[in-house]
């Protein structure tokens, strides 16, 4: 009995430590200054953390930690809504990075839609009429960065960035993003289109797959 106690609380601390278990370079590089690391929180100008764990890939989000780009080129006082430049976030050193993204892929919702999308691209065919819905239909170009069909950058940049996005963002997390963004955020840009689910698929195979060749 007393075995099967002692397995019982080692099994227990192992599924809560990593969600307790905040590293200290989050009070340290003063992340709660931007980001919310919960939904009750008020909204910052940052991106919300509280479903990073959804969101990224955990390689992904180490990298970034250490050598941060800007996904997001515009930008908007939280107070004013005027615009101003966007600011280049904090560098973490390769242990801090691989603590704070431990962390963070602790922190995910629990009403997502999982395992819509298959790994299975889009055809040839099928790509195309997808992007013609991108670009034209839903005119996600007009705020967010994606390749034309010689493979160069265009589009909005109030918006982030999608180039790339399949080495940043998962399916699961897209799927759910295009057919309910209020689950993520209450305040926003991002309109709902109220997709079918065939739809929501295609478009996020498509967005993953905006991708500049090596």
């Amino acid at each position: 009995m007393r075995t099967v106690l002692i397995v019982f609380l080692l099994v227990f601390c192992a599924s809560v430590l990593p969600v307790c278990a905040e590293p200290e370079e989050i009070r340290k590089k003063r992340c709660k200054e931007c980001h919310r690391f919960s939904s009750k929180e008020k909204q910052l100008e940052g991106p919300d953390l509280f479903y990073s764990g959804d969101k990224f890939h955990q390689s992904w989000l180490k990298n970034f930690l250490q050598s941060p780009e800007i996904i997001r080129e515009a930008a908007f006082d939280s107070l004013t809504g005027e615009p101003r430049l966007p600011e280049v976030h904090v560098a973490l050193t390769k242990e801090e990075s691989e603590r704070v993204t431990s962390f963070l892929m602790t922190l995910r919702l629990s009403n997502l839609e999982m395992r819509r999308v298959s790994e299975e691209p889009l055809s040839k065919e099928k790509h195309a009429q997808t992007k013609m819905l991108f670009e034209r239909r839903f005119g996600c170009i007009s705020c967010h960065r994606s390749l034309n069909l010689v493979g160069k950058v265009r589009g909005g940049v109030s918006g982030p960035s999608l180039v790339n996005s399949g080495l940043r963002l998962k399916p699961d997390w897209v799927f759910n993003w295009l057919t309910t963004p209020q689950k993520f955020m209450y305040e926003g840009r991002m309109p709902a289109f109220n997709l079918d689910e065939e739809t929501a698929i295609s478009l996020t195979k498509y967005i993953l797959s905006i991708r500049i060749k090596p």
